[in-house]
């Protein structure tokens, strides 16, 4: 009862992630957990890239989070942020981004923790614990 009554938090979420079952979860427990207004899902990273660059002159349409799979064909999640870094900063510090993977590989924490766009590594699947630990950690700053 308390959950259906709580304000959504987010505006808009960015889902980078080319597993459509990932991002048929994600979109879900976003959905249930009121966690956005809006959820936006893309494919890959390219498609992302291309939806950010075309919000650049409208900042208030920026997603607050961005939701990034580290593996991917074609453009990876790192190669994502190679290309997110060259965006303009009104861009670049509009979004939260959290890289998500089902790697627990040492050398992808310690690449994703040393990126400065990275705020957080998550283990996919999303869930509600780690929705809640989203928005206790980086509530909303515009």
């Amino acid at each position: 009862m308390e959950a259906t009554n709580q304000k959504k938090l987010y505006r808009k979420v960015l889902v980078i992630d080319d597993n459509p079952t990932d991002r048929f979860i994600a979109e879900k427990m976003i959905e249930k957990c009121g966690f956005a207004q809006q959820t936006i899902l893309c494919e890959s990273a390219q498609e992302a890239l291309e939806y950010l660059g075309a919000l650049e002159h409208e900042p208030d349409e920026l997603p607050q989070l961005i939701f990034l799979d580290i593996s991917m064909p074609g453009m990876d999640g790192y190669g994502f942020l190679e290309q997110y870094a060259k965006f303009s900063e009104v861009v670049r510090t509009r979004s939260i981004i959290l890289m998500l993977t089902t790697s627990l590989h040492p050398d992808d924490i310690t690449r994703a923790q040393n990126n400065p766009f990275v705020a957080r590594f998550i283990n996919k699947p999303i869930s509600r614990d780690k929705l809640d630990m989203i928005r206790n950690d980086f509530p909303i700053v515009y």
